[in-house]
């Protein structure tokens, strides 16, 4: 029975598989089991910030498991306090942190806070969330209610919990807002919905509009956090102090984590939230170790190169096929190709992987592209290169 065999019958059918089967990586390149190698522009969809194998990751993961790798949140977990600890001060913000292991465990807990401060603050109780169209914010019950995309609100997990909506753009949210309404839960960047960035300034005048209401303001950073928007947070990119930011994707490097931080540390007591998994010292100490790499990598100016290096080559394609896209969008290293046609998305992704270069779509017409944050030069050379010769078959 081969590999694809097992997997389909024994692993439940939840998603669209490429079938083939890798089986090592270096940096932002993937061999598979034929040692065929493909540039990685999608780095497990934006998780694999440090690159595939990244040594100093590896030999810190190897050295907590074979001391510890899980006791429980009902002990102090020292690595768990180093990466609060870091994330706090990387961010800039006076703020405490919760971990779960998902993005969308994340947002569960951004949730449950806002909710409980709209319960303890207000004479009347508030509750309801607002999000924007297009947006995405998990796949648990209550984020899928959240997320913005109609598509999303199957009706076989129905009902849905109450008290999200979600509206077409910024200024619908003012127009939205009620006596129950406690918080508004946006990205920064859209990411599963096209890679759209909103204007800094409209998030601005967003973000001070909900603080002179005493309303929350939670940014969704699960894509956009770690580096990915070229800063530790996109918050940090344009300049506003959420009360509430989530964390997931780049933060473990590929181990499983999920991190939730609030300005109101008072607001949670023992009891009101936890996670059996969240945090633990394998996690944990992944955790550290990339933001160690990641701090050092921004500090040394690679980092801003590597982004101002990918936007060219990326431009450049752009340019060339404008006759398949109208251009580029997204920021740092979270980029797309925005496509004239929606059939092209599809087919485009296809032409590609065939000349050994991975991306992504996002919304209805845009080609994702998420690179490990420590992409090397010649490896954005050859990605492009095997891009421009897939796209050249489309024309």
């Amino acid at each position: 029975m081969t590999y694809s065999e097992m997997d389909k019958q024994f692993v439940l059918n939840t998603y669209a598989r490429n079938n083939i089967n890798f089986k090592q990586g270096s940096n932002a390149t993937l061999f598979d089991d034929a040692g065929k190698d493909f540039i990685d522009f999608t780095s497990g969809i934006g998780v694999v910030s440090v690159g595939h194998g990244n040594q100093r990751l590896a030999d810190a993961i190897c050295d907590q498991a074979r001391n510890l790798i899980h006791t429980s949140n009902i002990f102090l977990i020292e690595p768990q306090a180093k990466l609060a600890k870091k994330i706090v001060e990387l961010s800039g913000f006076d703020m405490a942190v919760f971990f779960g292991n998902s993005g969308a465990e994340a947002n569960e807990g951004a949730i449950k806070i806002a909710r409980k401060y709209g319960e303890k603050k207000f004479e009347n109780k508030k509750y309801k969330v607002i999000t924007l169209e297009n947006s995405f914010h998990g796949r648990t019950i209550t984020t899928v209610k959240a997320t913005g995309q109609e598509s999303f609100h199957k009706s076989f997990f129905s009902p849905y919990p109450d008290g999200f909506s979600y509206h077409k753009n910024i200024q619908a949210i003012y127009e939205s807002i009620d006596d129950e309404t406690i918080a508004v839960l946006i990205e920064l960047v859209q990411g599963e919905g096209g890679v759209n960035p909103f204007e800094k300034k409209e998030i601005q005048e967003l973000s001070v509009f909900l603080k002179d209401k005493g309303l929350l303001l939670i940014v969704d950073e699960v894509q956009t956090g770690v580096y990915r928007s070229g800063e530790f947070l996109a918050t940090n990119l344009y300049e506003i102090e959420p009360d509430i930011i989530t964390l997931a994707k780049g933060l473990g490097g590929g181990v499983p984590i999920g991190a939730v931080m609030t300005k109101h540390k008072d607001i949670f007591e023992p009891g009101d939230h936890g996670s059996t998994f969240g945090g633990n010292f394998l996690s944990a100490r992944a955790g550290c170790e990339v933001l160690d790499i990641l701090e050092s990598y921004k500090n040394s100016g690679a980092l801003d190169e590597a982004f101002l290096y990918f936007e060219t080559k990326l431009k450049e394609i752009a340019q060339k096929y404008d006759n398949l896209f109208d251009g580029v969008v997204g920021l740092g290293l979270m980029r797309g190709l925005r496509c004239k046609k929606s059939e092209h998305q599809s087919v485009a992704i296809q032409k590609a992987f065939e000349h050994g270069v991975l991306i992504l779509k996002a919304g209805k017409n845009t080609l994702r592209l998420l690179p490990p944050l420590t992409i090397n030069k010649d490896e954005i050379d050859e990605g492009f290169k095997r891009m421009d010769s897939a796209f050249s078959t489309l024309c």
